[in-house]
């Protein structure tokens, strides 16, 4: 997620651009009026939040609609991968939920390994807060889900109502603009991150089934050589996607669930540039100098060929300053936000509602059980252990946050959708189950956005009365 630092630094350097080009045809003028707003609308940080309930909408419109049967048409074709000594067979659904997301968990790694190193979780006084909040906003939800569903095998559903859905609670959080201060933002972040964390830890201890041993071999041995290439400084990304490939194939046949492999190449990502600052801001010194003195050499860059290979050593140059986990952080977001979760949300959030089902849902204790874990249960874990952490001396609450706004943010860490979906697919064999889980995190989501929206937008104001 971009920060409104980033955000505005990227405007300035287009304004910078826009006036250093030299040259703008007629034609071009009226393309950039037609994409500028879109290029806005990708860089505006709730556009991933927006495009996943746009996604939803759609799931649900297509699956209650006479285009059901086509849509599952298309899920359940068959994708095939064949080599001389390979063969991998699997349906379009579950290309999406073991292929793709694979990329999500990916990202989801390189931001967690992030913020552990040199973001709000490096170090024990900033990440006390987050943490406990966090872990008490999993614990509550998944025992309260155990109330409504004591036995076997509902019971296996009390991870669905632990975890937040980051994308879709920033999202909120950024539409509230300056009602909401930028340490709260920091803090949904960091409970998020935390939050994740636990639920791959659950999905791996948990949800994962008929472990086969030598595949559990091969991927460890993969990982041991990722782990090899970044102690002997490998900082092409490369040979990392390469040995990630064939550990998601390894861990697709050993019984963990495949989209754990992302989790564990990002561990292994370097985290320290190729150039370094100091050096890359000698050689572009240089670099500028010599380009200047080339530009007698023709003023067509088209002909220039001294000016265009210094343009090029300048790109490479500052592509070899940031990290190869920026690198890849930088270019899994785009593809994430706006590929990946959307197809994932279309592929699994759409549930044929009928009155009849309705009536059966809102009563039965799967979706009871999720409602209650991520409207209750999150609420009671984040404020109480956060408010028990701070009374105890433990942490402090951020600068700008009352327990009021506290209170609205962890409305907002009951919105569920792409992991608590994630996780009910993993959880429940009986499609119908899959669809009472999925009615929980629906109805649970959008209240909680609702509470939470309304909570945060008057904090302000309540306390001014109080």
């Amino acid at each position: 997620m971009l920060s409104n630092k980033v955000i505005l630094s990227c405007g300035k350097c287009v304004n910078a651009m826009k006036i250093m080009n030299r040259y703008e045809a007629p034609w071009e003028r009226y393309f950039r009026q037609v994409f500028h707003p879109i290029e806005e609308f990708i860089h505006y940080k709730s556009a991933g939040g927006i495009l996943l309930i746009v996604s939803v909408i759609l799931a649900f419109a297509l699956v209650n609609s006479p285009l059901h049967d086509p849509f599952e048409k298309i899920l359940n074709s068959e994708l095939s991968i064949i080599g001389s000594n390979f063969f991998l067979h699997m349906n379009m659904h579950t290309w999406i939920n073991e292929g793709l997301m694979t990329l999500f968990f990916l990202l989801m790694g390189l931001e967690i390994k992030r913020e552990f190193l040199v973001g709000e979780l490096s170090s024990t006084r900033k990440a006390t807060l987050p943490i406990v909040a966090a872990l008490g906003g999993m614990i509550a939800p998944a025992l309260l889900f155990l109330v409504f569903n004591p036995e076997m095998p509902d019971s296996r559903g009390w991870g669905v109502p632990m975890a937040t859905d980051i994308a879709f609670a920033v999202g909120v959080l950024t539409l509230l603009g300056d009602r909401v201060p930028r340490s709260l933002f920091v803090f949904l972040i960091s409970l998020a991150i935390v939050d994740d964390i636990g639920a791959v830890i659950v999905i791996a201890l948990y949800y994962s089934t008929d472990i086969s041993l030598p595949f559990l071999l091969y991927a460890g041995t993969i990982l041991i050589c990722l782990a090899l290439l970044n102690y002997g400084g490998v900082r092409s990304l490369a040979p990392y996607l390469i040995f990630g490939a064939l550990l998601w194939l390894f861990l697709l046949h050993s019984g963990l669930h495949a989209t754990l492999a992302g989790i564990f190449l990002a561990f292994t990502i370097p985290v320290r540039p190729k150039t370094e600052p100091s050096m890359f801001s000698k050689q572009v010194r240089s670099l500028l100098d010599q380009f200047d003195s080339a530009a007698d050499e023709g003023e067509d860059i088209l002909i220039n060929n001294h000016q265009r290979a210094i343009i090029v050593s300048l790109m490479e140059g500052a592509k070899h300053t940031l990290t190869p986990l920026q690198r890849l952080q930088h270019a899994l977001h785009m593809p994430v936000a706006f590929i990946i979760i959307p197809l994932f949300a279309l592929a699994n959030a759409g549930i044929p509602i009928n009155l009849e089902f309705v009536q059966t849902a809102l009563v039965h204790p799967i979706s009871l059980g999720v409602i209650a874990g991520l409207l209750f249960g999150k609420v009671i874990g984040v404020c109480g252990a956060s408010m028990l952490a701070v009374f105890l001396g433990f942490a402090d609450l951020p600068v700008g946050v009352n327990f009021r706004k506290l209170f609205g943010a962890s409305l907002l860490a009951g919105i569920g959708f792409t992991m608590s979906i994630f996780i009910a697919k993993l959880a429940f064999i009986l499609p119908v189950n899959q669809d009472y889980a999925q009615v929980g995190v629906v109805i649970a989501s959008c209240i909680a956005a609702a509470l939470g929206t309304y909570i945060l937008w008057n904090a302000d104001k309540i306390a001014l009365k109080t």
